[in-house]
């Protein structure tokens, strides 16, 4: 399996085990390493990758809203 594949399928195992309500990380981590049995500081380095990536979109997310914010504050503030 290509790093690239290897990523994605660890990275989609991670979610899985979010979604189950996995809220430990090192519990997340021994359960990935156990079922695709690759070694666990690839599984940590994807959990890196994946956290990076999901908060370059919160980010994106947080500006929007800001630049949407003070246009309701002033709204409520009129009224």
């Amino acid at each position: 399996m290509n790093r690239t594949n290897q990523s994605t399928v660890i990275k989609q195992a991670i979610n899985a085990y979010l979604d189950k309500g996995l809220t430990d990380k090192q519990d997340i981590y021994s359960k990935v390493v156990d079922e695709l049995g690759v070694p666990r500081p690839t599984v940590r380095r994807v959990a890196r990758d994946l956290r990076n990536e999901l908060l370059a979109k919160i980010k994106i997310l947080q500006s929007e809203t800001n630049n949407i914010a003070p246009a309701t504050e002033d709204t409520e503030k009129v009224e």
